[in-house]
């Protein structure tokens, strides 16, 4: 029998709603921090399977979520594509050469780069039971693409977004390259077994409505559906962060089996405008499961109550924050476990 996180994607509306929370293996956990200071950098930590699989798992011995979601990060494909990658001590991820000073085919890839995260995938599920599920990630083309071409983080991408306008050819190249790797990267967790799998889109929200059409939806439902030819049967989740109104668009045109909202977002807006049936994730502020309380109570019951009538996967509407309390965690999950609908 399938786990509760995977009958909830194929369309399940459960009294007991299962959960896990982006961002579960981390720092906020002190198993974690144990581990990254005796392995050094989060590069090298991700790059070590032993230890990835061994921090993609800690979550679940201390709390029993529903999932594990992969161990990695979202910028292992453009490493794979050949940039350079190294995360900077309290300035983020930094990739060279960016696309902004080069060309895509100065770019010589290196698809070996991918392996340590697919024996990363096995180790967990050869290790996790039978009613949790293991979720595998990628970025979405064009987070990746803000990325690649900035060679950086940015408040509003404006880098990335002047390009796409000023030569709308050359990045759909870089699009259409991410694409292809993707496919292959999701198909990859998948047969080292990832049971689902989770598209980040975590600026999305930058995009104006024909932008994001072309640079957020298309892409995404390129993966969704060669992922569909190749994998039938496995869920998408596709995250589009900051999408708002453009919600309900990427719902119906990438084919996502699921789609995860974020914390600004009015749940009760979601569940009339969505279309039925969808099975919908998220979207408790992860500022409120820091602040804890009674707030954090109504707050998890608010959205439980919104979703009552549709399939839902409790989580945050975004990653939980590294000074998040044990004990807040532990209290939301007590509230998510004896809500019941009605």
């Amino acid at each position: 029998m399938p786990g509760a996180l995977l009958e909830t994607l194929s369309g399940a509306n459960l009294a007991q709603r299962p959960v896990w929370l982006m961002r579960q293996a981390g720092r906020y956990l002190p198993e974690y921090r144990a581990l990254r200071a005796d392995k050094g950098g989060f590069l090298e930590l991700v790059y070590d399977s032993e230890a990835a699989t061994e921090v993609t798992l800690q979550p679940i011995r201390r709390f029993g979520f529903d999932g594990a979601i992969l161990f990695s990060d979202i910028l292992i494909v453009p490493y794979a594509m050949g940039q350079n990658l190294e995360f900077l001590a309290g300035e983020g991820p930094r990739m060279s050469p960016r696309l902004l000073d080069t060309t895509l085919d100065a770019l010589s890839a290196v698809p070996q780069r991918l392996d340590a995260i697919y024996a990363t995938v096995a180790g967990v599920r050869a290790a996790l039971g039978p009613d949790t599920t293991l979720l595998g990630f990628a970025g979405s083309p064009w987070t990746i693409a803000t990325y690649m071409v900035a060679g950086e983080g940015s408040r509003d991408q404006h880098d990335t977004r002047a390009m796409a306008y000023r030569d709308p050819g050359a990045f759909q190249a870089i699009i259409d390259a991410i694409v292809s790797i993707t496919i292959n990267y999701l198909s990859g967790q998948i047969k080292a077994g990832a049971e689902a799998v989770q598209l980040f889109d975590s600026w999305a929200g930058s995009l104006a409505p024909r932008e994001f059409e072309r640079w957020v939806i298309a892409p995404n439902a390129r993966i969704v559906a060669a992922l569909a030819e190749r994998h039938p049967g496995v869920a998408v989740i596709g995250f589009p962060k900051g999408a708002g109104e453009k919600l309900p668009a990427y719902a119906r045109e990438t084919g996502v089996q699921a789609i995860g909202i974020d914390e600004t977002i009015d749940p009760a807006w979601a569940h009339a405008t969505l279309p039925e049936g969808l099975p919908v994730q998220g979207n408790l502020d992860p500022l409120l499961l820091l602040a804890g309380g009674d707030a954090l109570d109504h707050g998890a019951r608010a959205v439980l109550n919104a979703f009552a009538d549709r399939p839902h996967v409790f989580n945050l509407g975004h990653g939980i924050g590294q000074f998040t309390p044990i004990a807040h965690v532990e209290r939301l999950l007590s509230v998510v476990r004896e809500w019941r609908p009605g």
